[in-house]
């Protein structure tokens, strides 16, 4: 049967893989083998794009070796972006937000501060902020990504008055 590298609870573009069910993201969850599994499979497909996890704990990124490269095929192709937030999505679905985090701060640095990603900056503003769970640091996020995009005022992903108090 179909199955998928990052499950989800919705469905995709393979109209022949299930969506996961609760109890089978518990079970997931239960079986370290599956779940050594799974950060195996998140750190191939990191690599893919050029980015190498530092941190298994924390869930720190840098870029990898062969980032100039990896970073010329992400902007080449924007099907790529599609695949980035379901596996935004599945990082949250696992118990993993924390690398959530860390994978979207390090595309919005990529894309606003040293703007080597120009073609994701779209998605990463777009669909990669809004994966996050936990509201604290979506917020957290969103400001990250206020303080950095130009113009400023153009910023649509958060009301500039609270953006402004925020601390």
């Amino acid at each position: 049967f179909p199955f998928r590298l990052f499950p989800l609870r919705e469905h995709g573009m393979n109209w022949r893989a299930k969506p996961l069910t609760c109890q089978e993201i518990q079970a997931f969850k239960r079986s370290k083998e599956v779940m050594q599994r799974f950060t195996r499979a998140y750190q191939l497909m990191l690599r893919f794009y050029g980015i190498s996890l530092i941190n298994e704990k924390t869930g720190e990124l840098k870029r990898a070796e062969n980032w100039a490269e990896r970073f010329q095929n992400l902007n080449r192709f924007s099907h790529n972006n599609l695949r980035i937030t379901r596996i935004l999505k599945c990082l949250g679905e696992m118990g993993y937000e924390h690398y959530q985090v860390h994978l979207v701060k390090f595309f919005l640095t990529e894309t606003l501060v040293k703007e080597m990603l120009p073609n994701v900056k779209r998605s990463a503003l777009d669909y990669f902020l809004f994966t996050i769970r936990s509201k604290e640091k979506r917020r957290e996020l969103v400001h990250y990504a206020w303080q950095h995009f130009r113009p400023q005022g153009s910023f649509v992903w958060g009301p500039h008055d609270k953006l402004l108090r925020y601390r």
